[in-house]
C-alpha cells in the first residue's frame, strides 16, 4: 500500500518510513509524484492541522495520504511556540534561526520544562480516517548540542537519557520521540484497519 506524505520535509519522510516500512507500507512524498500542496495550517491543534494538510493531499492525489503535524510547546513560554514551530519568526528563518529566537526569548526564564507534540492524521479516498498523538516532555537545553535530527532537536533535552534529540541515533529518537509514540499509535490503528478492509 502507498501512502502519500503531505510533506516537503525529508526528515519527515525518514521517520516514517522507518516505522511503517515493517507493515508493507511504502510513504513516498507529495514532490514524488509530482504534487506540491501548499496548505494553509489554520487548525488551532496540531491534530487540527494534520488533518487538513492529509485531506488536501488525499483530495489532489486520489490515494491514501499521511500527514504529521508537530510543535514543540514550552511552559514558561505558555505553550509557544506550539502550532506555530515550523513557522515561529517568521518564513525566513531556518530551523538553526528559530531554535536560537527559542533560546533568546527564554533568557531568564526560571522553567526551562517543555514537551514536543505530534499528530498523525491519515484519509483514505473512501473517506475514512485514522489518527494518532504523541508527546514526548522534555526540557530546553541552554544551548544547541548534537548534529542529528533537524528543527528544534539539538535545543530539546531529554533528561532521563542526559541527550538532546540531536544527539540520539535515529533508533533511539524513534523509540522515545513525539513522532515515534504517534507512529506507535498509528501502526496498531492501521495494521487494525487493514485487518478489516
Amino acid at each position: 500500500m502507498k501512502f502519500i506524505l503531505a510533506s516537503q520535509n525529508r526528515h519527515k519522510l525518514k521517520e516514517m518510513q522507518d516505522i511503517l516500512s515493517a507493515d508493507g507500507v511504502e510513504v513516498v512524498l507529495e514532490a514524488d509524484i509530482g504534487l506540491k500542496i501548499d496548505v494553509e495550517e489554520t487548525g488551532e491543534t496540531c491534530a487540527e492541522n494534520a488533518m487538513l494538510k492529509a485531506r488536501a493531499v488525499m483530495e489532489a492525489s486520489g490515494l491514501p495520504a499521511i500527514a504529521d503535524d508537530s510543535g514543540v510547546c514550552v511552559d514558561a513560554l505558555n505553550g509557544a511556540p506550539g502550532v506555530y514551530s515550523a513557522r515561529y519568526g517568521g518564513p525566513e528563518l531556518d530551523d538553526t534561526a528559530r531554535y536560537r529566537l527559542l533560546l533568546n526569548n527564554m533568557r531568564g526564564a526560571h522553567s526551562r520544562t517543555a514537551h514536543f507534540t505530534s499528530a498523525i492524521a491519515c484519509v483514505f479516498p473512501n473517506g475514512d480516517t485514522i489518527e494518532a498523538e504523541g508527546i514526548c516532555p522534555g526540557t530546553i537545553a541552554f544551548a544547541p548540542q548534537g548534529t542529528g535530527g533537524f528543527g528544534y532537536d539539538p535545543v530539546f533535552f531529554l533528561p532521563e537519557l542526559r541527550k538532546t534529540y540531536a544527539q540520539l541515533t535515529p533508533e533511539e529518537k524513534a523509540a522515545v520521540s513525539h513522532r515515534g509514540k504517534a507512529l506507535a499509535v498509528f501502526e496498531k490503528k492501521l495494521q487494525e484497519y487493514l485487518k478489516n478492509q
